[in-house]
């Protein structure tokens, strides 16, 4: 039977507030309540009481204390997020007339560069769907399209299968998407991806007379005629990967670091890749220089005759 404590119902409004308000994913809102839930646990195995209003932020530090032989930094440090987030929201809506979540501190997180693929390996990737084989004809033409869409715009997966046939634009050679926050943007289309997508839509209708009501809209479509799933466009990427790079961890946002990092090696703008990726920091954008420049680093000590003239004089 669930329980009703005041813990509870506050955590319960704030699902609400997530998905009503902020309108955020469902995997974020997932992942948030679910490490409310376990602080919830938390509370009630240390018999403090079960309601924000009443724990401090020794309480709060204690359950951290308690995960942190058992979670990576990353781990804990998400969690610290999801608690900070539910009692600024306790404050905002007065729940609470003070933040002890104020007074936490993220563990340090050591940040890892992006993986991306170079040029001749995206190009092979994209490339993996062979053209010709009748047989398999329509999901070689929606995973070619698909692919090319993945690099070309750099949208996140959930992005991408989230699409309907509406969102595509071809007069203005665009797409339109749905991002974070029910934020939406529009997003280039290159020549590639254009003329995938083409070649895919009629296979799509094929594809289609195979559904029941209700996938009409969908841009990409699984062998049974229904919206791909997010699982499912992972599976399809890492095949691919496999095939035309030798990548078997190929992963939907390794294709969209890839667009990013492609781009900044060609010389584009920092605040538009911001926008096409509908990054909300410039902070975050600002990774890839950081990968552009090891790259650069690397191609100087393989290339340059002072670096190798060093490497011979010890």
């Amino acid at each position: 039977m669930p329980s009703t404590d005041p813990l509870n119902k506050q955590i319960d409004a704030f699902a609400r507030y997530l998905a009503d308000e902020r309108r955020s994913s469902v995997r974020t809102v997932e992942t948030y309540i679910r490490d409310l839930r376990s602080f919830r646990e938390f509370v009630r195995e240390e018999g403090l009481p079960a309601d924000a209003r009443k724990l401090d932020i020794v309480a709060l530090r204690g359950f951290l204390s308690s995960l942190f032989r058992s979670n990576q930094a990353s781990t804990l440090s998400k969690k610290v997020s999801a608690i900070r987030s539910f009692y600024r929201f306790l404050l905002k809506r007065r729940m609470i007339d003070e933040n002890p979540a104020a007074g936490l501190r993220s563990p340090k997180v050591a940040k890892s560069l992006p993986r991306f693929l170079t040029v001749d390996q995206a190009f092979r990737v994209m490339d993996s769907p062979p053209k010709e084989s009748m047989r398999a004809k329509p999901l070689q033409d929606r995973d070619r399209a698909l692919l090319e869409t993945l690099y070309g715009t750099g949208v996140r997966v959930g992005e991408l299968a989230s699409m309907n046939i509406d969102d595509c634009d071809f007069e203005a050679v665009s797409a339109r998407v749905l991002g974070k926050g029910g934020k939406e943007r529009v997003v280039p289309l290159g020549r590639s991806a254009l003329e995938a997508l083409r070649a895919y839509l009629p296979e799509r209708r094929g594809l289609l007379a195979k559904a029941r009501e209700g996938n009409a809209d969908a841009l990409w479509l699984s062998r049974r005629g229904t919206r791909l799933s997010v699982r499912q466009v992972q599976n399809i990427v890492r095949r691919h990967g496999t095939l035309g790079a030798g990548r078997g961890d190929l992963h939907p946002h390794a294709m969209r670091h890839t667009c990013a990092t492609h781009l900044l090696d060609a010389g584009a703008d920092l605040r538009a890749i911001q926008e096409l990726l509908g990054h909300a920091s410039l902070s975050t954008t600002q990774r890839y220089t950081h990968v552009s420049v090891d790259r650069l680093m690397e191609v100087y000590d393989r290339s340059h005759p002072l670096a190798r003239q060093k490497k011979r004089g010890g």
